[in-house]
């Protein structure tokens, strides 16, 4: 009984029954037979199943044969295998998330993919690269049973080995890569990148070649581009991510989806989570049920208390509280209006505001409301009116409020700087208020990223989005907006455009102010990686320009997420989580290559020196206050640096996908030096220093980051 609810195989039952069963196998014992779909090569194993272990993903019943059920598995892009029950004639789809063991048995098939690694995206060789020269002296980079997904500028066919498509692509302009195709002797010079995108993938039946010019150090490229880690697997998708916060500096972040790790789709009362520890990156993963919330993109703020707020999403008027210092998930008081995908930011008074969300809940625009936790209570705000922020979308009102760029900042008041064309001021007082401060652009931009990157400044960057949620044109569009006293005019620049129109993608501010936009799609699609851009870009605030930075390997589009961790580097991850319509159910019709349950770590630049080697990071010690209030002083010293450091506060992050209103920049600029030991004055403005938690980073004359020290700034 492969009972798609608990962790047993089929034969335990059986076990007790039938004199066939045996000890485990590392191979069939008789020959396979072969099945073959439009994708995949399967290996029929017969009279043998996987034992005590493997939860089943699919349990079909009435299942006339095993070639029937192979055909099943063909048909769930999650199926590496599947055990076929000849009494019951049941079909049981597995993936490979959890230990099988393999054992002889007459009551069952067996049924495998030949290659389960087929299609898996990787940043690295799998094996051992193999160095090649041309005849005219070019240099290639040989990784067998890999694959460039992607568009092939040409294709030449009778090409009967690697090394042949390797001339060939020596001798063809502008060729960086080329595939060879073992099985069909076709050689593939592929698309120019940036122009294309090419997903490197597992694949046996090809071997991938790249231009490698032999006198380059690729490690003096380090300090322009940046490195990014291994692909990191986790236990779920990661479609909303916060760090914990903690003293000296935090240690874990959290990440969760939904009530499947795959999947979303109505209000569930429980979410997958997973947990990375950030000194070792070990993950563990866990669901919460406790406060009856499926989370699936909710409004995330971060309370003065150190307090996660995640509030509504699929379980939509629902409210809970995570504890950093306890680790443990409690219930909160209901918002007045149900919503998902709505925003929060945090206010200057510890408040925390809210509007949007008709993505769940009635299907109407929803004005605002806001959150004491003095009182522990919610009041709607009646004259918070959502109207005027509302986008124009094909898809009417259930898109047309979501995601608002909200920015708490001075006396309980919000800015919203889109991602409609105007941008607004709510107060949050009495009943609550609206007032427009400004146009942005002539279009919408819903899913453009949004960031202050210089709060004493009132700076906040925005780009991309598209002018309708899904299926629509994004733009490459950048604009800064600079933000005074609460409820005066915006004042908004245009800037240099992206290289790539991003819709779906992320950004995050680093310590010294630049902002890193990564991942989105050249059209705005869900759950697909279609037009998807791995090359991110770097935004310079001085110069107003954007760098480009070494590519990550997996796309990163709708539902994923970027967040900045505290030895100042980024991770990203996530994208896909498919719609189920049951809850529980199956995702089998759903496109799982878009599903992307990993992350990368980027270190940016500015963590190594000229030649590759890692810079030398300053260090921060003896802190004297952990906790703060604005106006107050923080006395530290800075050592391992050469002159004088430059400081900033960075709001410690939380994010559902593309949305983190939690995160900005307070760069430190009054501060005193005596020796190593400073003491810096901070802005005396709650609104410029909202209450909460900070990451505290000295950054060298070089430009280097120290690892963050955390700052509880209160009330």
């Amino acid at each position: 009984m492969h009972f798609s609810s608990l962790w047993l195989s089929g034969a335990i039952i059986a076990s007790f029954l039938s004199p066939l069963v045996s000890a485990e196998i590392t191979a069939c014992p008789v020959k396979e037979t072969k099945w073959t779909s439009k994708t995949n090569l399967y290996a029929i194993c017969p009279n043998t199943d996987y034992q005590r272990g493997g939860r089943s993903l699919q349990v079909v019943k009435n299942v006339a044969s095993t070639d029937a059920c192979a055909v099943i598995c063909s048909k769930d892009p999650r199926c590496v295998k599947a055990v076929y029950d000849k009494r019951g004639k049941v079909c049981h789809v597995k993936d490979n998330n959890n230990r099988m063991y393999w054992e002889k048995d007459g009551n069952f098939d067996v049924i495998r993919i030949e290659d389960e690694s087929k299609g898996l995206f990787i940043s690295a060789c799998p094996s051992k690269a193999k160095d090649y020269r041309a005849p005219n002296g070019a240099s290639y980079k040989f990784c067998a049973e890999t694959d460039y997904a992607g568009a092939s500028a040409k294709m030449f066919q009778k090409c009967t080995s690697v090394q042949a498509c390797a001339d060939i692509c020596a001798n063809t302009k502008d060729c960086k890569k080329a595939v060879f195709d073992h099985k069909n002797n076709v050689c593939h010079v592929k698309a120019a990148e940036p122009k294309a995108t090419l997903f490197w993938v597992r694949d046996k039946q090809f071997t991938t070649i790249q231009f490698s010019a032999p006198a380059a150090n690729p490690a003096s490229n380090l300090a322009k581009t940046g490195k990014w880690s291994d692909i990191i697997r986790l236990p779920l998708i990661p479609v909303a991510a916060y760090v914990a916060p903690e003293f000296p500096r935090p240690s874990k972040m959290l990440f969760f989806s939904s009530w499947g790790r795959d999947a979303f789709g109505g209000p569930s009362g429980r979410t997958q989570f997973g947990t990375m520890d950030l000194n070792n990156h070990k993950i563990s993963n866990r669901e919460v049920a406790e406060t009856h919330h499926d989370m699936f993109c909710p409004g995330i703020s971060s309370l003065e208390d150190g307090r996660i707020l995640i509030t509504g999403g699929s379980d939509a008027e629902a409210v809970t509280f995570y504890d950093p210092k306890t680790n443990a998930f409690k219930r909160g008081p209901n918002m007045q209006v149900a919503r998902g995908y709505q925003t929060s930011a945090t206010l200057s008074n510890g408040k925390v505001f809210t509007i949007g969300g008709a993505y769940s809940g009635p299907r109407q625009g929803k004005n605002g409301e806001v959150f004491d936790p003095k009182t522990n209570k919610w009041t709607m705000l009646p004259g918070a009116d959502v109207k005027p922020m509302l986008t124009v979308d094909h898809e009417g009102i259930w898109r047309e409020d979501n995601h608002a760029w909200l920015f708490g900042w001075k006396d309980g008041s919000v800015f919203q700087a889109g991602p409609s064309k105007d941008q607004h001021w709510y107060n949050t007082k009495d009943k609550g208020a609206v007032v427009k401060a400004g146009t942005r652009d002539n279009a919408a931009a819903m899913c453009g990223v949004f960031v202050m990157y210089d709060a004493v400044a009132g700076k906040i960057l925005s780009a991309g989005g598209a002018p309708d949620y899904t299926n629509s044109q994004a733009n490459k569009r950048a604009h800064v907006t600079t933000i005074g006293d609460a409820y005066k005019p915006s004042k908004v620049e245009r800037v240099a455009d992206m290289t790539f129109p991003r819709g779906f993608s992320n950004a995050v501010v680093l310590p010294d102010g630049t902002v890193l936009v990564t991942g989105g799609q050249r059209k705005a699609l869900v759950f697909t990686n279609t037009d998807a851009i791995l090359v991110p870009e770097l935004f310079n605030p001085q110069t107003k320009k954007w760098t480009q930075l070494a590519p990550h390997a997996v796309p990163r589009n709708y539902h994923s997420v970027s967040i900045l961790l505290p030895d100042a580097t980024v991770l990203i991850g996530g994208g896909g989580l498919c719609y189920v319509a049951t809850i529980g159910g199956s995702t089998a019709k759903c496109d799982k290559s878009a599903d992307h349950a990993d992350a990368e770590i980027l270190q940016p630049p500015y963590l190594f020196n000229a030649d590759g080697t890692k810079a030398r990071r300053p260090t921060i010690s003896g802190l004297a206050q952990q906790s703060v209030r604005a106006g107050g002083e923080l006395k530290f010293n800075v050592k391992d640096i050469s002159g004088t450091a430059k400081l900033s506060l960075v709001r410690i992050g939380s994010v559902t996908h593309s949305v983190n209103s939690d995160q900005r920049r307070v760069p430190l600029n009054d501060f005193k030096k005596n020796g190593d030991v400073y003491t810096a004055k901070l802005p005396k403005d709650t609104g410029i220093l909202l209450p909460g938690y900070y990451y505290l980073f000295a950054i060298s004359p070089q430009g280097v980051p120290s690892l963050a020290q955390t700052v509880q700034i209160k009330l």
